[in-house]
């Protein structure tokens, strides 16, 4: 029997709910300024196959951890709003393959879309034998390949044909022949971007700062300092201060202590969008995410956001129950 078609969309105001809906994909996001944050995100499971898409209208850093049973296929939607991968520039078209588990970071300079599709890594493989007779799998290391233009058409058009259906004809999307038909279409467009060339850019240097920006990110996990003490910290992950310097201006956009102090922002954001105003203070939410001044806090965070954190914990009306319930259809799904 054909397993039930799962889909839906749901909007977000707190980038750490958006983050948990995408679930599989493992993503921490860290907003760079902008105001509120709003994103969008449209999900579609098949029967060998998951696809999201997500719409965002606020620059960002990314993080990706993804989980090592599935393949990850990542790629910008919209030309306006271009993707920066490790490093990489993704001009439309472009298709990343992923690493197997792979640790990276994808960022945004404004308004942003992106779409997001996996299957099994035994799927992969299997569907690329039948169809070109060759065997492909993911690699230890992400690849970015520019398909022809006509095989990267196909895909974003294919890709907005089941978002459009995902959201305005759930009915029709939930038709086990137009299920099949589409995941069918879907899997043999993918399987001919994998026959690309690699973009001739995206070298093994990208990929070794990749990996010096994951341990970055681990340091920075278990670092429970208001300053970053970079000295320390990059003797602690064994990397130059150069290095390390060089690789957060390429990956991030920013320098490592503009970086955490933005991570921390972003931190004390999340909780007061998540406060019971009449419980909690400003005072207390600031400190948890050491700062230890609060008029100094207060500045930067209205820097970044656009607005006081006072102003944020008084609009923190969202109910629990409404995030816990987008959170769990999208859960099932994928």
């Amino acid at each position: 029997m054909a397993r039930m078609v799962q889909s839906g969309t749901a909007t977000f105001a707190n980038p750490v709910d958006y983050c948990a809906a995408i679930g599989a994909a493992g993503l921490k996001l860290i907003v760079t300024g902008g105001g509120a944050f709003n994103a969008r995100l449209s999900w579609l499971k098949l029967d060998h196959l998951f696809l999201l898409h997500g719409r965002e209208n606020l620059p960002r850093i990314g993080f990706f951890s993804l989980s090592p049973k599935q393949a990850f296929f990542s790629f910008p939607t919209k030309p306006e709003s271009p993707l920066t991968y490790g490093g990489f520039c993704l001009q439309l078209g472009d298709v990343v393959l992923h690493g197997h588990g792979e640790r990276s970071h994808q960022r945004t300079n404004g308004k942003s879309q992106w779409g997001l599709i996996s299957l099994s890594h035994g799927g992969l493989a299997a569907y690329a034998k039948v169809l070109t007779g060759t065997t492909i799998s993911s690699s230890p290391e992400g690849r970015v390949l520019r398909p022809s233009h006509s095989t990267a058409g196909r895909l974003l058009l294919l890709h907005r044909k089941v978002c459009r259906l995902v959201e305005t004809r759930q009915e029709l999307i939930a038709n086990p022949e137009v299920a099949r038909a589409l995941e069918q279409e879907l899997l043999q467009t993918l399987i001919s971007c994998l026959m690309a060339d690699d973009a001739g850019s995206h070298s093994r240097r990208n990929r070794h700062h990749a990996e010096i920006m994951s341990r970055f990110e681990d340091a920075l996990a278990s670092y429970h300092e208001p300053r970053l003490n970079l000295p320390a910290l990059c003797s602690a992950i064994d990397v130059p201060e150069r290095t390390l310097r060089m690789c957060s201006a390429e990956s991030l956009g920013l320098s490592p202590t503009r970086y955490h102090l933005l991570r921390r922002l972003n931190g004390a954001r999340s909780e007061l969008l998540n406060a019971d105003p009449e419980t909690t203070s400003v005072t207390q939410i600031a400190h948890n995410h050491r700062f230890v001044e609060l008029g100094r806090f207060a500045v930067a965070y209205r820097t970044v956001f656009g607005e006081m954190p006072s102003a944020t914990l008084r609009r923190s009306s969202i109910k629990k129950a409404d995030r816990a319930f987008c959170r769990s259809r999208i859960a099932r799904a994928g």
